[in-house]
């Protein structure tokens, strides 16, 4: 599932399938606005209609390199559209170039049209607080751990410990530092929130 410009690139669209079950959700920018189908419904958001964009990064086991979108419109309604779709049931398979050539294109279609929409990067500033504090209380509670593990001269645990905390850093940090909230523009898309 890929994007699609039709003749002097008046129509873009992008597909992928969420689940192994079900039809692929089909997005279309169009002069119109925002066109979409999912499950079996379908509907045309002007893009002045659309009232917020929310980009963050969103790994998940079968896909560690995976985007989202979601898509508010002001009347109610919201829209997820991922970078990843499933081929088979062992196999996700990015959509990076058509994803971001997409998502770019809405938002320059969304600036053409004067939106005022709410432009927002990474997770909400709950979550994200929420987040930064269970990370803190483990970080405490793994450096309890390994000045224990010193102490009793417990040398394979303390290098368990830290070969552990290393590779929770790598894979963790990467999505702490992606989702971090903030706001953007039109003009100048978060490069970490885009494939």
């Amino acid at each position: 599932m890929q994007v699609s410009e039709a003749e002097a690139g008046s129509v873009t669209s992008y597909a992928y399938k969420a689940s192994l079950i079900g039809s692929a959700h089909r997005f279309e920018l169009t002069g119109d606005g925002l066109s979409w189908h999912i499950a079996g419904r379908s509907g045309l958001w002007r893009y002045d209609e659309i009232s917020a964009i929310r980009l963050s990064f969103r790994p998940v086991s079968m896909q560690q390199h995976r985007f989202r979108a979601d898509v508010s419109r002001a009347g109610g309604g919201r829209i997820a559209i991922l970078s990843t779709s499933w081929q088979t049931a062992a196999l996700m398979a990015p959509q990076d170039n058509g994803f971001r050539d997409f998502i770019v294109e809405l938002h320059a279609r969304m600036a053409k049209a004067g939106s005022r929409a709410e432009l927002i990067a990474g997770l909400g500033r709950k979550t994200y607080a929420a987040m930064l504090a269970f990370l803190a209380v483990l970080a405490v509670a793994m450096s309890g751990l390994l000045i224990r593990a010193l102490m009793i001269g417990e040398f394979a645990g303390a290098l368990f410990i830290i070969g552990f905390a290393a590779l929770f850093v790598w894979q963790v940090g990467g999505f702490v530092r992606r989702n971090q909230p903030r706001s953007y523009s039109f003009d100048r898309l978060p490069r970490s929130l885009l494939p």
